[in-house]
C-alpha cells in the first residue's frame, strides 16, 4: 500500500483506457475506488485521495468529487462526519429501496438481496415509497425481523403525488392515492391554485418528509372529479410516476428514421426475406416483436426465432434511449398502452410486419430429435413476415387442424406443423427438468358503450401461446449461454429458490397434509414440480398451489447469473422483446457488440452499471404491476357498485388474522369478509395452516375453501369491497377446483 500511495493513480487504475474512451479525458474507475478503500482498510476524505494520488489538475480533481458524489447517491460509498469516503459494505450499513406499508410502517429491499429490513413508522416519517436509503441494523423486532435506522436518504423516487384534495379548518393537504404514501401531503395557501375539496389532483412536491415536518407541496393539475370516466387510469399513471408525455427529442429521432428501412441498414446482414417466418400473437397486439420459423434437418430441427432489432435504431445516449430506459418497459393498462418507444418506431419501423423489410437479430437454434438445444448463433438479418396469424388462429390450424384455415395458408402449414412438433418435445423437455407450471387462471375486461365493465371474462390459453411460449424461452436461454460464452456483461432474468422462513413455513404446511417436499434445506424446481404432480386430482389442490406458489421470491434483472429457479435454467437473459423491455435492449447491445467484431473488455457498460441499469428495470417492471393492479381494482369497485346486496358463490384466495379475502366466482373480483362479520364465535389466526378457527363452533374457514357470500359495502376510494357470509360453510366439500384470477396481462411468452 505504500508504493500505491506514492503512486499515480493512472498507474494503477486497471480501466484507465475504457474510462478514456467512454469520456475523453478520464478519472478513476468506480473498480479501482472501491478496491483502493476496500485495501486501505479506513475512510478517507477528498483531500487525502488526491494526495495519495498525486492529483493537482483542477479538471481531474472536480471530476473525481462529481464520480465520488455519484457513488454516495447510488449507495456504493458513505461519507462520515469528518467528510471521509467509506464503503457502506465495511459499515454494518444496508444499501436499498423503501418499501412503504398502508399501515404507516415499511420495508428496505436490500440491493445485495436477503431478508428485508423491517422500518418502524418513526423512521418512515422521514421517507417515502420508493426512496433508496441507507440503513444501520439496530436490533430485531418483536416478530424476529432485523430492524433498520435510516442514516441517510440516497434517493428521492417521489416528486409528484397524485390524491384527494382536502380543506380542514383553513388547513389544505392531498392524501395519496398511493397507499403505500401514507404522509398527507401539506399545501400552503398560494399553492392550491383552483383545486377545490374532494377533487383528484396532482400535487409537484416542494419538500420531501423528514423526522420533524411533513412533505410540502404545490397543487401542479387538477385532474376532476373522482368518477368521470378513464379516472382510474390517469390516477394509476400520475400515482406510480409512469412517463406518458415523450420528448420533443426523442419524438424527432424516431420520426427521422422515416416509415421504411434505410438502404444502409441492409448491408453486411444475412437475407432472410425468402424464409417464411411468421408472427403469433394475441388479436390486438401491434407491436410484433418476435417471428418464427421450423424446419426439419435430417435427425435434427432448425428453430429460427427472428427479433426486431431495435438496438440499430435505439443508440446509447440518444433522447429515444434515454427515455426508453427512464420508462423501463410498456404498460398494459385494459384499454390502453403506454409504450416504452414512440408508436413511429414500436408499432411502425421495429414492428414485424407482413409484407415489408424489417431488421432483425435472429437466434438460429439446432436441436436434436429429443428437444434438447445442441448449438445456436445469433446473427444479424433482414426478414419480411410472410404472415401476422392471432394465437386463436395459430391454434386451429396445428391442433384443431381446421381444414379451412389449413387451405387458406397452405404455404405456411408445412412450417406450422414442424413448430408443433418441436414445441412438444420442448415441452416434454420442460417437464423432464422440473420446470414449474401453476396452473393460474388470467381475465380480460370487456367494456360496454358507456365505457364501463360490462363483464369480466376468463382467458383461455392455447397450444399457440405454449408454442410461442416455449420457443421464446430456448431463445432466452441461448441468449444467457453467448453472454456467458464471450464473457460480456449483460442483465440476466435471475429468479432465486425459496427463502429460508419461507421454505420453513410451507414445509409445515405441507406437513399437516401429509405431503413432504424433498430437497432439504435447498429444494429443486423439480422437487416442487412433483409436489404439483401428487395433489392434481386432490380437491384442496388449489389451495397447496396458491401457498407454494407464495413461497416463491419475485424475478429481478441482475448482472449476476444465479438462475431461473421457477424455469428450472442455470441461465436466463430476457432478449426476445426489445420493443416492450429496455433489459431485453440492453442483451440486443451485448450481442451485437460481439457480432461486430468488439471484445467483451471494451463493452461500455459494465458490471456495475448493469447492477443499477438491474435494479431500476426491476422497479419499472413491479412500477408497471401495481399501476395495472390499481387501475383494474378501481375498475371492478366500479362493477360492483350496483351489487350491494346481492349474494354470490365465492372462494377463499386469503386468509389473515384480520379476516378472509374471496373471490367470486365467474366474476373474478375479490373482496374481504372482516373477521368481526364472523358471528357468535372468536376467530384465531392459524399462519401455518393459512386458516381460522373459530373457539367455541369449531369453524374452520381455511385457504381454497368453498364460501357463499352477500356484498355488504363498495368503497371506490379504498379499492375495497366488504363481503359478509351468508352460510357456514367454510369447510371444503372437495368440489371446488375454482381457480383464482391473476390480474390480465397482454401476453405471456416467457
Amino acid at each position: 500500500m505504500t508504493n500505491k500511495k506514492r503512486s499515480s493513480w493512472r498507474q494503477l487504475d486497471p480501466f484507465l483506457a475504457r474510462e478514456q474512451e467512454k469520456y475523453g479525458r478520464a478519472s478513476p474507475s468506480r473498480e479501482f475506488i472501491l478496491d483502493y478503500l476496500e485495501q486501505r482498510g479506513m475512510p478517507i476524505t477528498l483531500t487525502d485521495l488526491c494526495a495519495e494520488w498525486q492529483m493537482d489538475d483542477d479538471w481531474e480533481i472536480e471530476a473525481l468529487s462529481r464520480r465520488l458524489r455519484a457513488m454516495e447517491r447510488d449507495g456504493q460509498l458513505i461519507r462520515n462526519r469528518r467528510e471521509g469516503y467509506g464503503l457502506v459494505s465495511r459499515m454494518d450499513l444496508v444499501t436499498g429501496r423503501v418499501i412503504g406499508h398502508p399501515e404507516g410502517h415499511g420495508f428496505l429491499i436490500p440491493d445485495e438481496g436477503g431478508d428485508n429490513l423491517f422500518l418502524s413508522p418513526r423512521q418512515m416519517r422521514k421517507l417515502l415509497h420508493g426512496d433508496r436509503a441507507v440503513v444501520r441494523v439496530i436490533g430485531v423486532d418483536y416478530r424476529g425481523r432485523r430492524e433498520g435506522s435510516v442514516v441517510e436518504v440516497l434517493e428521492r423516487n417521489t416528486v409528484t403525488v397524485v390524491g384527494r384534495f382536502s380543506e380542514e379548518r383553513g388547513a389544505c393537504f392531498v392524501t395519496p392515492d398511493n397507499k403505500r404514501i401514507n404522509q398527507d401531503i401539506m399545501i400552503p395557501p398560494e399553492g392550491r391554485g383552483e383545486a377545490q375539496a374532494g377533487q383528484i389532483v396532482i400535487v409537484e412536491l416542494i419538500e420531501q418528509p423528514n423526522a420533524k415536518n411533513r412533505p410540502l407541496g404545490r397543487v401542479k393539475e387538477v385532474l376532476g372529479e373522482h368518477m368521470a370516466p378513464g379516472m382510474e387510469i390517469r390516477i394509476a399513471i400520475a400515482s406510480h410516476g409512469i412517463p406518458v408525455d415523450w420528448p420533443e427529442a426523442a419524438i424527432e429521432e424516431a420520426q427521422d428514421f422515416g416509415e421504411t428501412v434505410p438502404e444502409a441498414a441492409l448491408q453486411g446482414r444475412l437475407d432472410l426475406r425468402g424464409i417464411p417466418l411468421v408472427t403469433i400473437d394475441g388479436i390486438t397486439a401491434r407491436d410484433f416483436d418476435d417471428a418464427v420459423y421450423c424446419e426439419k434437418r435430417g435427425h435434427n430441427w432448425r428453430l429460427l426465432v427472428a427479433i426486431a432489432d431495435v438496438s440499430w435504431y435505439v443508440r446509447p445516449d440518444m433522447a429515444l434511449d434515454r427515455e426508453a430506459r427512464k420508462r423501463g418497459n410498456s404498460v398494459y393498462f385494459p384499454d390502453r398502452a403506454i409504450p416504452m418507444l414512440p408508436e413511429a418506431l414500436s408499432n411502425g419501423l421495429c414492428s414485424l410486419k407482413p409484407d415489408v423489410d424489417r431488421l432483425c437479430l435472429v437466434c438460429e437454434m439446432t436441436l436434436n430429435g429429443a428437444g434438447r438445444l445442441i448449438r445456436s448463433r445469433f446473427v444479424e438479418a433482414v426478414m419480411r413476415s410472410h404472415a401476422r396469424l392471432t394465437y386463436d388462429t395459430a391454434a386451429a390450424i396445428v391442433a384443431d387442424r381446421n381444414p379451412q384455415l389449413r387451405a387458406e395458408y397452405a404455404a405456411l402449414v408445412p412450417h406450422l406443423d414442424r413448430l408443433h412438433e418441436v414445441y412438444q418435445l420442448l415441452r416434454a423437455t420442460r417437464e423432464q427438468r422440473g420446470a414449474m407450471d401453476f396452473d393460474t387462471q388470467e381475465t380480460v375486461i370487456e367494456y360496454g358503450a358507456d365505457r364501463k365493465i360490462e363483464r369480466i371474462l376468463p382467458t383461455e390459453r392455447n397450444d399457440a401461446h405454449r408454442l410461442i411460449e416455449e420457443c421464446m424461452i430456448l431463445a432466452n436461454v441461448a441468449a444467457a449461454r453467448f453472454l456467458q460464452r464471450h464473457k460480456i456483461p449483460g442483465l440476466y432474468r435471475v429468479h432465486e429458490g425459496p427463502a429460508e422462513d419461507r421454505l420453513k413455513k410451507l414445509r409445515a404446511f405441507l406437513g399437516e397434509l401429509g405431503l413432504g417436499l424433498g430437497g432439504g434445506d435447498k429444494p429443486a424446481p423439480l422437487d416442487y414440480t412433483r409436489v404439483l404432480e401428487q395433489i392434481h386430482d386432490r380437491p384442496d389442490a388449489h389451495l397447496i398451489q396458491t401457498v407454494m406458489l407464495r413461497s416463491l421470491s419475485q424475478a429481478v434483472y441482475s448482472p449476476g447469473n444465479a438462475g431461473h429457479f421457477g424455469l428450472a435454467l442455470e441461465a436466463y437473459a430476457h432478449f426476445t422483446s426489445p420493443i416492450r423491455r429496455y433489459p431485453d435492449l440492453q442483451v440486443h447491445r451485448a450481442i451485437r457488440h460481439i457480432l461486430t467484431g468488439g471484445k467483451a473488455a471494451d463493452f461500455s457498460h459494465t458490471q456495475v452499471d448493469l447492477a443499477g441499469l438491474g435494479e431500476h428495470c426491476s422497479m419499472t417492471e413491479r412500477r408497471a404491476d401495481e399501476a395495472v393492479r390499481d387501475a383494474i381494482e378501481w375498475l371492478k369497485c366500479e362493477f360492483m357498485q350496483d351489487k350491494v346486496g346481492q349474494t354470490f358463490d365465492g372462494i377463499i384466495t386469503g386468509v389473515t388474522g384480520f379476516g378472509l379475502f374471496v373471490e367470486l366466482r365467474n366474476v373474478f373480483v375479490e373482496g374481504l369478509i372482516h373477521v368481526t362479520s364472523l358471528r357468535n364465535d372468536y376467530y384465531h389466526f392459524d399462519p401455518v395452516g393459512h386458516r381460522l378457527h373459530g373457539e367455541r363452533s369449531g369453524q374452520v374457514y381455511r385457504l381454497g375453501d368453498s364460501i357463499r357470500v352477500r356484498v355488504t359495502r363498495v368503497d371506490l376510494d379504498e379499492r375495497k369491497i366488504d363481503f359478509e357470509p351468508i352460510e357456514a360453510g367454510g369447510k371444503d366439500k372437495g368440489k371446488d377446483k375454482e381457480r383464482c384470477a391473476r390480474s390480465p396481462r397482454r401476453r405471456r411468452k416467457e
